[in-house]
């Protein structure tokens, strides 16, 4: 075995799963998990460590894999993160835990995330959960939304002993695991609601259908049922459009309410009730994992898909293995290229996307080239649907009903980052409800961090 390479992940061939919604990656088996495992050098001074936002024993997790002690491996992975097997499918670790092996310095990083997602998957198949709490210590705290952020911090908290209960406004429980990240990326049945499953075997109660700020507000909680603190962790479920001519015409979606149809409400299935409108010419504008899972998800449903993104593909904020998955697939990527209007037919119909081109001048506030755009290059790709998927911001509800807790200019709640704490005695939050549009891993990372800080104020109180 070559020690600088990974061991190869199987995968659906290209062209069978561009019309279908099962996983496109296979993981890997007992055999390719240790094979993989025995790469990591178990680093004294582990760097892959820093690198993940719920700080996982990584060379300890992997060196039970490689010895095949796969429980063990669970065990080490349970008490630090509530959501192996959905980080294993969806952090960006080229970016966390794996950019920063030692192994990456003169070969490939070793496939930490791979081998996370094999040992939840093996954890799952054999019916091991994590352990519950010996003792409860009586003291009630509640969550709002039953997403990453919400999940980790409650998992955290029952785990401390906490009366735990998570109020999601939703008819199911997962937040943009169910609704934002498609089947062939992260399978539901088999993969989130299990994970939510473990969670609730900590002994965390969900409840759903309810909405804060509409059913119940957060001082009510807090004052008439006896929660004696609250985390936010509600997401950023807002979309945002450009504002261009053209964009209330009929074939325009947000990427939130497409993927919600597909994701939660399964519309890809004929058998769905839920209507979701099949374009033949697609176009996606933006370039993060949410415009790859839209674009990718309307080529499963039969469209040519194009990606329009002002930026080029060195750019591209979606992870590398997301783009590479998206062009194998066929998606048609139209880079360095901005909308700037929306066609419509005589019926109010999309007919079309007046773009034009852009290079790339000096760098923003963002540290990337800003693009700018070429005079006189205008030209239209002839679609009949428009996904924007230009990110979200939080629903201003929670806000707007809970005096005292301060927001920003992007409605976004202000917290401590270390802390999750705001402005509001006893009210701690975390993840896009604070940061915006993030990742998973962040935000269970935040959700951790708010779960530490709650019981240290508890404890204090």
């Amino acid at each position: 075995m070559d020690v600088f390479k990974k061991v190869p992940v199987r995968e659906q061939d290209p062209q069978v799963r561009a019309t279908n919604f099962e996983e496109v990656c296979y993981g890997y088996n007992a055999e390719e998990a240790m094979a993989e495992a025995s790469r990591c050098i178990n680093c004294k001074n582990a760097k892959c460590i820093t690198g993940c936002p719920v700080n996982i024993n990584i060379p300890a997790f992997i060196n039970e894999v490689k010895n095949g002690e796969f429980k063990k491996a669970f065990d080490i992975l349970s008490c630090s993160s509530a959501l192996p097997a959905v980080c294993g499918r969806v952090c960006p670790q080229e970016t966390q835990c794996e950019g920063l092996c030692i192994r990456g310095i003169k070969g490939e990083p070793v496939s930490i995330g791979k081998l996370e997602r094999f040992v939840a998957d093996w954890a799952r198949e054999n019916g091991i959960k994590p352990e519950a709490p010996a003792n409860k210590n009586g003291k009630k705290v509640a969550v709002i939304g039953a997403g990453p952020a919400g999940l980790t911090c409650a998992g955290d908290l029952a785990k401390a002993g906490y009366d735990v209960t998570i109020f999601e406004a939703l008819h199911e429980a997962g937040g943009v695991l169910v609704y934002g990240i498609p089947e062939f990326r992260l399978p539901k049945e088999a993969v989130v609601k299990k994970e939510i499953e473990n969670v609730k075997s900590l002994g965390v109660k969900i409840e759903t259908n309810v909405i804060i700020g509409k059913s119940v507000t957060i001082d009510e909680l807090m004052d008439e049922e006896d929660f004696k603190a609250v985390f936010i962790g509600s997401g950023a479920g807002l979309p945002k459009f450009m504002g261009i001519p053209g964009e209330q015409a009929n074939g325009v979606f947000s990427a939130n309410e497409y993927l919600t149809r597909s994701n939660l409400m399964k519309a890809f299935d004929p058998n769905s009730t839920t209507p979701i409108f099949r374009g033949k010419k697609v176009a996606v504008v933006g370039g993060g994992n949410v415009a790859m899972d839209a674009a990718r998800t309307a080529l499963r449903l039969g469209a040519e898909t194009h990606i329009v993104y002002r930026r080029s593909e060195a750019e591209l904020p979606a992870r590398v293995e997301e783009v590479h998955h998206a062009k194998e697939e066929g998606i048609i990527f139209d880079l360095l290229c901005n909308p700037i209007e929306i066609l419509q037919d005589e019926n109010f119909a999309v007919s079309g996307i007046k773009c034009i081109r852009m290079e790339l001048g000096e760098p923003d506030a963002s540290g990337r080239r800003r693009p700018v755009e070429v005079p006189g290059s205008e030209f239209v790709i002839d679609v009949d649907t428009v996904i924007m998927s230009l990110g979200t911001s939080p629903n201003p509800m929670i806000s707007q009903t809970t005096p005292g807790l301060d927001i920003n200019k992007w409605r976004c709640i202000i917290a401590d980052e270390a802390t999750g704490k705001t402005s509001k005695e006893g009210v701690y939050a975390g993840g896009d409800a604070v940061t915006g549009a993030a990742t998973v891993i962040l935000a269970m990372g935040a959700g951790k961090a708010a779960a530490k800080a709650i019981d240290e104020y508890l404890q204090d109180k």
